[in-house]
């Protein structure tokens, strides 16, 4: 029954879509409200079609329903419920159902929140976030339907949506016994959040492409589309942001390398839209403010959307193979037609638009130096990042199978070759653009305003080599762009405070949070540069001075490595409440003769695979990564180590958390400033003059 609930759900959710399409499309250009409004029900009903239908597939997980194959490719009686309810996304065709759900999701709260302020907008934002949606549904009901189950047909076990001809359902004790059980990757906190997180950045991304396209359909071609999706496109890049960063986590606890990010194609994959949605963050300011870089704007738009679809299919066609990517399926075709024919229309759209002369910029550049010019330069390093990365996870590859005949694939070296100059520049730039002024800024202002940052850093590197002992000139130099950034955003967050301070007499408390009150989207943004920035050193110290050893040792003997003391203890063999056996070191770790922590790095054997689980011990100055690679299968009297020091790398996760808290306070709503307080409100840390 539950099948059956969940098909005909995703069944008429598919219908709906496609009606609002139509209709909306209609009502549009016949100005008709009433077929509008149709539309509009038509596109909030997918919604609770789509809830009706992955509501049918939790239950039939919590329920062990293992008759339908979704259930039993991904469960088994001893699967814990938490991990079952997870389940939902843990294979290509749950995961897709909960991709289409949330971009009903998305869709839905976009067309209640600005359905009145917006309405010349609404038809064609109906119509482009329903035919996403649509195609989407298509793909769950014609290639990967979750809601299928298995049928005997004389000796042969099948999966269908239909019942076969002469077919038999078997018996559920039989499927209970060969179920297969969630893919043992998934085993983990990091996984657990990470695809949800991914797939809200991923279809929160369409909403501000619904929006461009529509006005570029329906000729308001102001801001309004800006103005509509700016929060939309923050919330997306907020998800995206934290999805990535779980992503890290996860390779880092789970993968058993020692790293966090290896430059992995799927990676990649959601790497590239989160690239060029920060571009497009960056440079539709400089529309709102100087009614600049229409064009440019669309087409970011657009590559944003693009590269969120490209992404989808890379990682679910088989194009690539990747511990990260879900099984070769026959969606690739589909999903690359409608990537390229949405693509297409969209550009088409822009380059009709633009040859009408409609998108016409209102001002031009006067000066290398002022904030345009330097967000402008911003954008172009953010798409060499992308075409750079893109090549090397998969232009590379499919341009040497296809034209060559071969399969060249392009690996770490390629990318800490071509990345580390263009993201020096990146810094610089988020370092500098922050000091200068629209319209104009002098070389003597801007250097003037560089002083305090500068004298910081300086500071900062000359600690880095007393307490770090180390005069590497590349870590330096990198610590040094990095560091220089983040005393940007908080040189200008002081010089604000100090404005308000001499204007209305408040104190620092009340200054800076009347600052991030009444400007959140400038003073959020520096608390993102800020993270940006952590999120950098961090980096910088774990990819130059980790260090590694792998060593034997016998039960009581130590291994000194890096500073601190490893002595192996003892071995545990446990079976775990959920059937898994594991295979637990237990080992003190100490520093100077002071123990500091007792670990226990363990090996998870799964019927699929066994899962290398680190111990680690951490402290804001390194972590202390211990694994488990080997030991004597009788005694277990010897085991093998491998150890990792990774300096500085929690500050990969803190940094994101700064990033976090940063795009919170820019995506929230801002109180209007009085008329009698707009005087002292302060522009580029100084207090605005009076009228």
């Amino acid at each position: 029954m539950l099948a059956e609930i969940g098909l005909v759900s995703t069944f008429l959710a598919f219908v709906a879509a496609l009606y609002a399409i139509v209709v909306a499309v209609i009502g549009g250009r016949r100005h008709a409200e009433r077929l509008i409004v149709s539309a509009r029900n038509a596109a909030l009903l997918t919604f609770l079609l789509l809830l009706v239908a992955t509501g049918a597939l939790v239950v039939a997980l919590m329920t062990e329903q293992y008759q339908m194959s979704y259930v039993w490719s991904v469960s088994d009686p001893a699967t814990p419920p938490f991990y079952r309810f997870t389940a939902l996304w843990g294979s290509q065709k749950g995961s897709l159902l909960f991709w289409s759900l949330l971009m009903s999701l998305f869709a839905a709260a976009a067309l209640l929140i600005n359905w009145r302020t917006h309405r010349r907008l609404m038809p064609y934002v109906i119509a482009y976030t329903m035919a996403t949606l649509a195609f989407f549904v298509g793909l769950v009901l014609f290639y990967e339907n979750p809601f299928e189950r298995w049928w005997l047909v004389g000796s042969q076990a099948v999966s269908s949506a239909l019942i076969p001809a002469g077919a038999a359902a078997p018996t559920a004790e039989r499927l209970a016994e060969t179920a297969n059980g969630l893919n043992p990757l998934l085993r983990h906190f990091g996984m657990i959040i990470h695809p949800p997180m991914l797939y809200l950045g991923f279809v929160g991304f369409v909403i501000p492409f619904a929006f461009a396209m529509a006005a570029l359909a329906s000729g308001d071609l102001s801001t309004n589309w800006i103005k509509a999706t700016r929060r939309w496109t923050l919330v997306a890049w907020l998800f995206l942001s934290l999805g990535l960063l779980l992503g890290g986590r996860w390779a880092y606890d789970v993968l058993g390398w020692g790293g966090y990010w290896g430059w992995d194609p799927v990676e990649n994959a959601a790497f590239l839209p989160w690239l060029i949605g920060t571009a497009f963050l960056h440079s539709v300011m400089i529309q709102e403010k100087r009614g600049m870089l229409k064009v440019w704007n669309m087409f970011l738009v657009i590559g944003t959307f693009s590269a969120v679809i490209f992404g989808t299919f890379a990682t679910r066609s088989g194009l690539i193979d990747s511990v990260h990517s879900f099984a070769r399926s026959e969606i690739g075709f589909p999903m690359f037609f409608f990537w390229a024919i949405i693509s297409l229309i969209s550009a088409g759209l822009i380059l009709w638009r633009w040859n009408r002369g409609e998108l016409k910029d209102e001002h031009r550049f006067v000066n290398i130096l002022s904030r345009e010019s330097l967000f402008v330069l911003n954008n172009v390093v953010f798409v060499m990042l992308f075409v750079a990365i893109f090549w090397g996870s998969f232009g590379a590859p499919v341009v040497s199978e296809l034209f060559m005949n071969e399969n060249i694939t392009l690996g770490t070296d390629y990318f800490l070759r071509v990345t580390p100059p263009l993201f020096v520049a990146l810094y610089i730039l988020m370092g500098i653009a922050p000091l200068s002024a629209w319209g104009a800024t002098s070389l003597r202002r801007l250097s003037r305003s560089l002083i305090v940052p500068l004298a910081l850093t300086a500071v900062l590197l000359v600690g880095v080599v007393i307490t770090q002992h180390t005069g590497d000139p590349g870590a330096l130099f990198g610590y040094g762009i990095v560091s220089m950034a983040g005393f940007v955003a908080l040189y200008e967050t002081y010089r604000g405070a100090t404005a308000r301070r001499r204007s209305l007499g408040e104190s620092w408390p009340r200054a800076i949070g009347a600052l991030f009150t009444r400007n959140r989207r400038r003073y959020g943004g520096y608390v993102v540069h800020l993270g940006i920035t952590v999120i950098g050193i961090g980096v910088i110290g774990s990819t130059l001075f980790q260090q590694e050893t792998q060593r034997t040792l016998s039960v009581g003997e130590t291994l000194d490595f890096g500073g601190y003391s490893l002595r192996y203890d003892g071995f545990t063999d446990a079976i775990a409440e959920d059937g898994r056996r594991m295979q637990i070191a237990d080992v003190t770790i100490s520093r100077d003769g002071r123990e500091l922590a007792r670990l226990r790095p363990r090996q998870d054997i799964y019927p699929t695979m066994p899962m290398t689980i680190a111990g680690s011990y951490s402290t804001a100055e390194a972590d202390y990564y211990v694994l488990l690679v080997g030991w004597e299968e009788t005694s277990a009297q010897n085991a093998t180590f491998k150890v990792y020091i990774n300096p500085l790398i929690n500050l990969v996760w803190w940094g994101g958390v700064i990033l976090i808290l940063g795009t919170l306070i820019g995506t929230w709503p801002t109180e209007t400033v009085p008329a009698q307080l707009r005087q002292a409100a302060p522009i580029n840390g100084r207090a605005r003059a009076k009228a």
